[in-house]
């Protein structure tokens, strides 16, 4: 998975580990002071499901462009003056400690720059169809209960929604 050569947003799936380094060098530009980097990382419990072993995603990867590509569209509406983008998430098996999403944003400042990547990861968690399935010691399921992928919300130059 490599970073674009001439864009400002670099979204996708990916079956291999995440290239954290390589997403933070690449979000970085000389006029962006502030750089957030959101690593969700597979951890080894989750609420009632102690001893987590792994994680494995599946995608609507037809779905899973435009809505990041809408996430981003939004983000620039409300924080116009971000620079790069990165939304990054597996697909297939993650060990524990592996990273399984990304997002990063680069901004003048720190406070776009956070606002900008909370956004995005909410966003993300939100309406891009993408699922999780848990294997623990009692079993395995795909998630605690049916995960609802809602549409994106867009707001108008005066912060107004537009849906």
């Amino acid at each position: 998975m490599n970073p674009p050569e001439t864009a400002e947003v670099w979204i996708g799936l990916s079956e291999a580990p995440l290239p954290l380094d390589r997403v933070l060098a690449w979000v970085g530009r000389p006029d962006c002071g502030g750089i957030v980097l959101f690593s969700g990382t597979a951890r080894d419990h989750s609420e009632g499901r102690p001893g987590v072993t792994v994680l494995e995603y599946e995608a609507y990867e037809e779905q899973v462009t435009p809505r990041l590509e809408t996430l981003v569209d939004e983000a620039r509406v409300r924080w116009p003056e971000i620079g790069r983008v990165a939304l990054l998430h597996r697909v297939g098996r993650v060990e524990i400690g592996e990273s399984a999403v990304v997002a990063a944003v680069s901004a003048p400042h720190r406070e776009e720059a956070f606002a900008a990547a909370r956004f995005c990861i909410d966003g993300l968690k939100a309406t891009v169809p993408i699922w999780k399935k848990e294997a623990w010691a009692g079993g395995e399921s795909w998630g605690l209960e049916a995960q609802h992928i809602s549409e994106a919300v867009m707001v108008d130059s005066a912060g107004e929604s537009a849906s």
